[in-house]
């Protein structure tokens, strides 16, 4: 492959999701303040697609800045109940609190990418995934909560689909990709038709 492709992530399952596809992508983590982003984008009444839209292209161009000879991908994801934007909770607590309102009731999570290519922006996709919660009961909560809690604050919603978080949903509907933040298959499709991968 001629092109360095880099991704603008610190997320492992970012990278791993990449990797699985069988491309070669440098992962370097893109330091951005997303809370006060998200916070000042909500103030303007930001729309949640726009909001992980911007926060993915600002990753992207953090990264693309320091290496403008490079591809630069982009991603983030944003939870929206609602009509409004979640970040992730920062607390046993708060993860607790966004659980028991959500329970029984569907969320979105919206997911972005965005290319860098000669440090500016040349691609961009948003996708939306629904998921409804089932009504678990208080005990069975506390108890993922603690059997959880080194992932429950580092996750959209506080939880993940690919470990024990996938028992808290009765119905999915959206692309596996979308709802693990990094919408893969345009992505691949457009890396492959710009011949930045081999296909």
């Amino acid at each position: 492959m001629s092109h360095r492709l880099i991704l603008a992530t610190s997320s492992d399952s970012r990278r791993r999701i990449v990797a699985s596809a069988g491309v070669q992508a440098e992962a370097l983590p893109a330091r951005i303040d997303e809370e006060a982003i998200r916070l000042a984008l909500e103030a303007e009444a930001a729309k949640p697609r726009d909001i992980a839209d911007t926060l993915a292209e600002m990753k992207a161009r953090k990264i693309a800045e320091r290496h403008p000879d490079s591809i630069v991908i982009g991603s983030d994801q944003v939870l929206c109940f609602e009509n409004r934007v979640h970040g992730k909770p920062d607390s046993l607590d708060s993860a607790r609190r966004m659980l028991q309102q959500m329970r029984g009731k569907t969320h979105q999570l919206i997911s972005a990418v965005v290319v860098y290519e000669g440090a500016r922006p040349v691609w961009r996709h948003v996708d939306q995934a629904s998921l409804t919660m089932r009504t678990f009961s208080d005990d069975w909560l506390e108890g993922y909560l603690q059997r959880n809690h080194d992932v429950v604050c580092t996750s959209a919603g506080g939880y993940r689909l690919e470990e024990e978080g996938v028992r808290l949903f009765s119905d999915i509907k959206g692309d596996w990709f979308t709802i693990m933040g990094l919408p893969l298959l345009p992505l691949l499709v457009w890396l492959t038709q710009r011949g930045f991968i081999d296909g």
